[in-house]
């Protein structure tokens, strides 16, 4: 009988293995943690203009790229375009507004056509990137308040915030003389 030793199949170290599941996940991966916040709006446009500074000389500034964002007052809708007016806010650095932080001022983002209101409720969050159009007059209240303009060229609007539990996962107890074992029970009442 002739016994020639048969080849066994090759098969791929583990380590191989891995480096080929991480060169074809990887990329997915990261597309997967990719943020949905548009690049223009997650960094600063270069230009540190201030609506309140807009408001005070709107000359100046006319015609400058800003990247503004606050919080929903109210939506408008004309004929033509849709203003929403917004109380500016701090922008973090994703560009995010401050939900907390103190108001500078008011402004108006104009966009172009018509937008539904139920998208852009109040008290919801809002960055616009956009160029800056003359200041207009409107009244707050009684007092007549001249509004920077900023014709959006990009928006997001931030998910509404989750707000925090008040007792955190696990730790609740009705009430403060409750131990983790019930009342009047634990390793120092012992087991009897």
């Amino acid at each position: 009988m002739n016994s020639t030793p048969t080849a066994k199949p090759r098969r791929a170290e583990p380590a191989r293995r891995l480096g080929h599941i991480l060169a074809l996940g990887l990329p997915l991966w990261l597309a997967g943690c990719a943020s949905g916040v548009p690049e223009a709006i997650r960094h600063a446009t270069g230009v540190a203009t201030t609506p309140a500074a807009a408001q005070q000389a709107p000359m100046a500034h006319l015609g400058e790229r800003v990247r503004w964002g606050g919080t929903i007052l109210a939506v408008h809708n004309h004929a033509e375009h849709t203003t929403i007016e917004l109380l500016a806010r701090r922008l973090d650095g994703r560009g995010e507004p401050a939900p907390d932080a103190p108001g500078q001022g008011r402004f108006l983002a104009e966009f172009p056509g018509f937008v539904e209101p139920t998208d852009y409720p109040e008290g919801r969050t809002l960055t616009v990137v956009g160029i800056l159009l003359p200041t207009r007059t409107r009244t707050v209240g009684d007092y007549p308040y001249r509004y920077p303009v900023v014709a959006v060229e990009l928006s997001h609007l931030w998910p509404k915030p989750v707000p925090a539990p008040r007792y955190p996962p696990g730790v609740y107890t009705p009430y403060p003389w409750y131990g983790p074992y019930g009342p009047w029970r634990g390793p120092w009442y012992g087991p009897w």
